[in-house]
């Protein structure tokens, strides 16, 4: 183990972590410091690790502007059968970062060179300065000031943790000049952001059958809510014999999870886009605004190199342990996908997670489902084509449509009620003995 442009080692706190960090905040990938470990990378290990996890976090809050709350994670671990903290810092999208007490100048500001952190000239401070990102959901005041945060409350709660009177100023949800910004308003209880999770019959945008939205509150709320959905959508129906399902995930859950989780807390709201989740027959897309951050390249994301793009967001999410760790996140799905699964452009970002293939042969995913859904249908009573339709919700007799119907007529688990006149316009289906048999077996 040896020290590196990313990793930083600390026998022990010391007085200059704050310089090291900043290096980190204003490099483009970040990085890592580890305290507890000598500079030849071998572990002498801490005493009261709590202690000096809440001593970091007090001096990274306390000491270094502008505000790199949510850009930050300490870590108690254990090397060697040692205590030591691991302080993971990702790259800021408002550089230059800089150490309080002497702003942005040359005895404030480093950067991350080689295995050492050197003060940054003042010519790139500027140069920096000049291309800040300033339109963050942190500076972008809300446009209600009327906000009431009482599901954010109960999420906290429900950790052990309280908002006091003043936590609008400890989570960073009021502009510069004391109003809530747009991270309040994304995390207040009524809000006009909403996230749309769409159904559609085959491959193609063209037959759309559900298409709900999420939000209009806080977008904690509405991320759960999504989550709930997608697990919901997240099985394959294999076949219709008995047992009547045999199920196996379409996606794999975490990874789908992560892709999720990601696509909210790194959307772009600065312009009103929102993240949009779309299912298929033969796959699931996730699309979320804006790219990649500035100054992360393509190497950089599959890495896991952090940049949030909300940090307020980030905050909060990690204090709910919705994220666990910066930059998690895409080395969890690729431990599953290939990285064709991402489509990056450069004002979205879009994740597309195929099906897996069914286990049986007689139906997929949306075949299957919808048989079953027939047949509970026809359970009650008779009912024609447009009946059916109606019934599961759909707008027209798809393509997907017609090969379920046809599938259970085959298999003779449903059957015309004139078989001898198929076309007539009286002609309803209904469950034959056999399809009565397999519903009262499962």
């Amino acid at each position: 183990m040896t020290e590196s442009n990313r990793i930083e080692y600390k026998q022990q706190l010391t007085d200059n972590l704050e310089k090291e960090v900043v290096a980190f905040l204003n490099y483009h990938d970040g990085g890592v410091i580890y305290l507890g470990i000598d500079s030849d990378g071998n572990t002498v290990g801490l005493k009261n690790c709590d202690a000096i996890q809440l001593a970091v976090k007090d001096r990274l809050k306390n000491n270094i502007q502008p505000s790199i709350m949510g850009l930050f994670d300490i870590i108690h671990e254990a090397h060697d059968d040692k205590d030591i903290v691991r302080v993971t810092i990702a790259a800021g999208l408002e550089k230059p970062y800089c150490l309080k007490k002497y702003g942005m100048t040359e005895k404030g500001c480093f950067i991350r060179v080689g295995s050492a952190a050197e003060p940054m000239p003042q010519e790139m401070i500027e140069s920096l300065y000049s291309r800040r990102v300033r339109n963050t959901i942190g500076r972008m005041e809300s446009t209600r000031h009327d906000l009431t945060f009482e599901q954010l409350k109960i999420y906290y709660e429900a950790r052990s943790l309280h908002l006091n009177a003043s936590f609008m100023q400890n989570l960073e949800l009021l502009t510069p000049e004391g109003q809530p910004n747009y991270a309040a308003y994304l995390l207040a209880d009524e809000n006009g952001v909403s996230v749309q999770v769409a159904k559609y019959a085959d491959t193609t945008r063209v037959d759309l059958i559900e298409n709900r939205e999420y939000g209009h509150c806080s977008l904690v709320k509405a991320l759960k809510s999504v989550l709930e959905r997608m697990d919901v959508e997240n099985t394959i129906y294999t076949k219709i014999g008995y047992p009547l399902r045999e199920e196996r995930e379409m996606i794999h859950a975490r990874a789908m999870r992560e892709a999720v989780i990601n696509a909210i807390v790194h959307n772009d709201y600065s312009n009103g886009s929102c993240p949009k989740f779309e299912f298929f027959s033969d796959r699931l897309e996730i699309t979320s605004a804006g790219g990649l951050p500035y100054g992360v390249s393509e190497e950089d994301f599959f890495n896991g190199y952090s940049s949030p793009r909300n940090k307020e967001i980030m905050r909060v999410f990690r204090d709910l342990e919705i994220v666990e760790h910066l930059g998690s996140g895409v080395p969890r799905i690729l431990e599953n996908y290939d990285r064709c699964v991402f489509q990056i452009y450069p004002n979205f970002l879009r994740v597309v997670f195929p099906y897996t293939n069914p286990i049986g042969a007689q139906s997929g995913a949306q075949s299957g489902a919808q048989s079953i859904s027939v047949l509970l249908l026809l359970q009650e009573k008779p009912l024609s084509a447009n009946e059916v339709v109606t019934g599961l919700g759909l707008r027209s007799k798809t393509g997907a449509f017609k090969r379920t119907i046809n599938e259970l007529l085959s298999e003779s688990l449903i059957e015309y009620t004139l078989p001898n006149k198929p076309t007539s316009r009286l002609q309803k289906y209904c469950l034959t003995k056999k399809g009565v048999d397999l519903l009262e077996k499962s």
